[in-house]
């Protein structure tokens, strides 16, 4: 008897069920297959927030070797060896730390957390950050590049123009986290277990995010359907309020403490899980959207994904109601208008080479190290042309 995978097809013709649940990413390219060897995980910039997640991989035995990447030698050494004298209590895994990139060759995922910290008060949209994409990619050619780096989403976008990779092997943490915030809230709500909320919020990882309201669900329970059937009246307010809370929490915590750290590394170290052991499972990530929902540029904003040793395998397909839809094209427009508002304060333009020699040059900053505001304002006036050549593109 010929022996099939279980559930892989269904009735006689072979009902091929996942076409219509998933939508292809485009140009999307499969894994090389290849025998086992150590799953190595590197993480740029050692930061709080870059701390966090290789902290979070070390505990939950994520890799086997984790490499960490500062421009400051003196703290990341010492990061490096503050991990390492953890080992006794933690799964056997090999810490390497450098400066210019030689510990993270052969990576299979590369998380980018470095750059400059998040204010309070200030928008992500107009958050500076100095990336270094081309090093990685040429250290680790077959990795995933996971962004944590704010803006998340354009920088995404960066990212995957400047690395050459597919798609499919770019993505942003994009509202995985700003998810995970909402599922708390309706959970504590609700005085249930988060995890039994099934609850997303999509498009810009900031202010013009969408909450999907009406896929809402608890312990399979639709949640507005419920509310409907149930004659309970709710007002249109409370739930906008709830989203609000979604998008100020982040910077509640950063007015309160300074940054935000261990969140993020939980919600990365998530994605990380999810890529390395090809767990399939959904999350909301910064996707290439181009075909989605009515979204025809080439931008990088939160949807629901599967996520698997080959990156991103395709995008859920959500029902959306109008509105949500609407909202959801505005977010991808925001994303794409505030980088040409800007342009056009430069009036300016540089070729593709000078976009190379801009990003090398923020290279050589440091990741986490105080700088001058003249110095930053050059730096983003570099990275304004920069991002603008790069959707024009």
């Amino acid at each position: 008897m010929e022996k099939r995978p279980s559930c892989s097809s269904l009735g006689p013709g072979g009902l091929d069920m996942g076409r219509a649940v998933f939508k292809a990413v485009h140009h999307s390219v499969p894994p090389s297959l290849s025998g086992r060897r150590p799953t190595k995980i590197s993480v740029v910039g050692a930061g709080h927030v870059g701390m966090a997640i290789a902290q979070t991989i070390l505990t939950q035995d994520l890799a086997d070797v984790l490499a960490l990447v500062d421009a400051n030698p003196d703290k990341l050494r010492g990061e490096m060896l503050d991990l390492q004298h953890a080992a006794a209590f933690l799964p056997r895994t090999t810490i390497l730390s450098s400066v210019d990139f030689s510990s993270t060759t052969g990576s299979d995922l590369c998380i980018v957390t470095a750059g400059a910290r998040q204010i309070p008060g200030e928008s992500r949209l107009n958050l500076i950050h100095r990336n270094i994409i081309p090093t990685v990619a040429a250290k680790s050619p077959e990795c995933i590049l996971l962004i944590v780096s704010n803006p998340v989403d354009v920088l995404t976008f960066v990212a995957w123009k400047l690395s050459g990779f597919p798609p499919n092997r770019v993505i942003g943490s994009g509202t995985n986290l700003d998810s995970s915030r909402f599922r708390f809230l309706i959970a504590d709500h609700l005085q249930v277990n988060a995890q039994d909320v099934q609850a997303y919020i999509i498009g810009e990882h900031g202010d013009s995010s969408v909450a999907l309201w009406s896929s809402i669900s608890v312990g399979g329970v639709a949640l507005l359907s419920c509310l409907e059937k149930e004659e309970i009246n709710y007002e249109k307010e409370t739930l906008e309020n709830i989203h609000k809370a979604v998008v100020d929490s982040a910077y509640e915590v950063i007015d309160l403490k300074g940054y935000t750290s261990w969140a993020i590394g939980y919600s990365a170290a998530s994605l990380a899980r999810a890529l390395l052991r090809d767990q399939r499972r959904i999350h909301p990530v910064s996707v290439m959207a181009k075909g989605m929902y009515g979204i025809s540029g080439e931008v990088f904003l939160s949807l629901p994904a599967q996520l698997g040793r080959g990156g991103v395998l395709g995008v859920t397909n959500v029902h959306l109601t109008e509105e949500e839809a609407q909202r959801l094209r505005r977010s991808a427009e925001t994303i794409l208008e505030v980088c040409q508002v800007m342009w056009r304060e430069q009036g300016r333009s540089c070729s593709s080479q000078q976009v190379k020699h801009v990003m090398e040059a923020t290279r050589l900053a440091s990741f986490g190290a105080p700088i001058a505001l003249p110095i930053v304002f050059i730096m983003f006036a570099g990275l304004v042309v920069l991002i603008f050549v790069l959707l024009k593109v």
